[in-house]
């Protein structure tokens, strides 16, 4: 019998637990850990992340994980829950392309809280992070509709994200819990019934999104840990008629996105690291701000500014208008088209656009908003033909000397065509990081990082992030 989907998945996963991923793959996800590492330090002084932190600690339970920077172990699930919380909490997260998906900050923090739970090798949390990663991409490319250039789940008002992440951190979990490939299986198929998300608070408000790789996470591990003690799942959850694809997407998903290349062709290596702590669909946009101010544009002279973005990237960034010229918080900033191209022409920091750009004074700034509200944006039929494969965007400003000036930027920054240098990437840890803890301890957790590939367990990295915030 042909096996299905979830069996492929589930073989290749169990392969890779015995087998191993090259060196070279392992180093790259402890890039990822240290991404991922660094944006859960910098929400942690965040009113979410509090929250979600403090309903854990009430539950209770044994002592098994790491929560960063709380200087306390959790239940496994627990950790998860508030470590992936962190991880998304600032939107600074790394993407997948064109599925439009954050899958490490859904899949890392499950893959910490069991490593640790476990006692597993550094090696061995980098070659479950890799698998959960693909898996979750995989999910998001089936998901994905070439023809609309867009993800059919963002069409449906689904976060994929948060419903491919959840099956993506159970793999993980199940292979560092030592699962056979039938367990494996079933792990697939329970965590198919415990994703979900909806992604009407970045059209109109609320925290709720903040939350939900955290539930991912902490589903992922829920999810094996039930496999673990026997239960089981269909076989053919992904591609059944009432399975995974068919309930999320309809008839309009493709289903051999799951396997075609499987074990080959790596999702996992094309990932875009996020040089901005704010939407991804914004970046280009900044990109081209940063090259006016580069090149002498001066905002006092702006009369009107047009960001042209791929038609349906116009929704997220730049609807309703309203809300967006005056986003209510540091949070609903990060989400502007407007107030990021505002952010970029008058603040900086960091690698261009900083944390102290998306404060709730920022957006508050009355010079941040009357820039703003000069802010037009447009879809634009060059960056929707490229879309979603990069986030392009063209920036065009008007002044009052009656000039015009463009910047169109096709290939985002961060992404594998132009990735980040290595010191780009220390960089934006130890500025992550520096926001919770002293600079000796983010040079420590740096190189604890750097070194999991031959690390024996994950004690030190450990140890390191549960001290205090200073």
């Amino acid at each position: 019998m042909t096996p299905t989907p979830a069996q492929r998945l589930a073989q290749l996963a169990h392969t890779t637990a015995h087998t191993g991923l090259p060196r070279d793959f392992r180093e790259e996800m402890a890039g990822r850990v240290l991404d991922l590492l660094g944006n859960s330090l910098a929400a942690v002084p965040t009113g979410v992340a509090a929250a979600v932190a403090a309903m854990a600690g009430s539950w209770g339970g044994a002592p098994q994980a790491t929560a960063i920077a709380a200087d306390r172990r959790l239940p496994a699930p627990a950790a998860a829950l508030v470590n992936g919380t962190l991880a998304h909490g600032l939107d600074f997260d790394d993407t997948h392309l064109p599925s439009v998906l954050h899958p490490s900050a859904a899949v890392l923090p499950a893959a910490l809280a069991v490593a640790e739970t476990v006692g597993a090798s550094g090696a061995a949390l980098l070659d479950a992070a890799a698998i959960g990663v693909e898996v979750t991409c995989r999910l998001g490319m089936a998901g994905y509709d070439p023809a609309a250039n867009n993800s059919i789940f963002f069409d449906r008002g689904l976060h994929a994200t948060a419903i491919c992440g959840t099956v993506g951190a159970a793999v993980a979990a199940g292979m560092l819990y030592g699962l056979d490939e039938e367990e494996l299986t079933s792990v697939i198929g329970i965590a198919c019934s415990m994703g979900s998300g909806i992604i009407e608070a970045n059209r109109t408000g609320g925290t709720v999104k903040r939350t939900h790789c955290g539930w991912s996470a902490h589903a992922g591990v829920v999810a094996a840990e039930l496999a673990r003690h026997g239960i089981t799942g269909p076989t053919t959850a992904l591609e059944g008629r009432f399975g995974f694809l068919t309930a999320f997407c309809g008839d309009r998903a493709d289903a051999g996105q799951l396997t075609d290349g499987l074990g080959t062709r790596w999702e996992a290596r094309r990932l875009f690291v996020k040089p901005y702590p704010c939407n991804h669909f914004t970046h280009a946009g900044i990109d081209a701000a940063l090259r006016l101010r580069a090149k002498g544009v001066d905002p006092g002279a702006v009369t009107a500014l047009t960001l042209g973005v791929p038609a349906p990237v116009v929704h997220t960034i730049g609807e309703p208008h309203a809300a967006k010229i005056r986003p209510r918080s540091g949070y609903h900033g990060a989400f502007s088209g407007p107030f990021t191209i505002a952010a970029a022409l008058l603040g900086g920091g960091g690698l261009g656009v900083s944390h102290a750009d998306f404060t709730d004074a920022a957006v508050r700034s009355a010079d941040r908003l009357a820039l703003a509200e000069k802010v037009r944006v447009v879809p634009d039929a060059r960056c929707t033909s490229i879309f979603p494969h990069q986030f392009p965007a063209v920036l065009t400003a008007e002044l009052v000397d009656g000039s015009r000036h463009v910047e169109r930027v096709e290939v985002n920054r961060g992404g594998p065509e132009n990735p980040l240098t290595p010191a780009e990437l220390i960089t934006k840890f130890r500025i992550n990081a520096e926001r919770t803890i002293s600079p000796v301890q983010a040079e420590q957790v740096a190189e604890l990082t750097a070194g999991l590939p031959s690390a024996p367990d994950l004690t030190a990295l450990t140890t390191a992030l549960r001290s205090r915030p200073v």
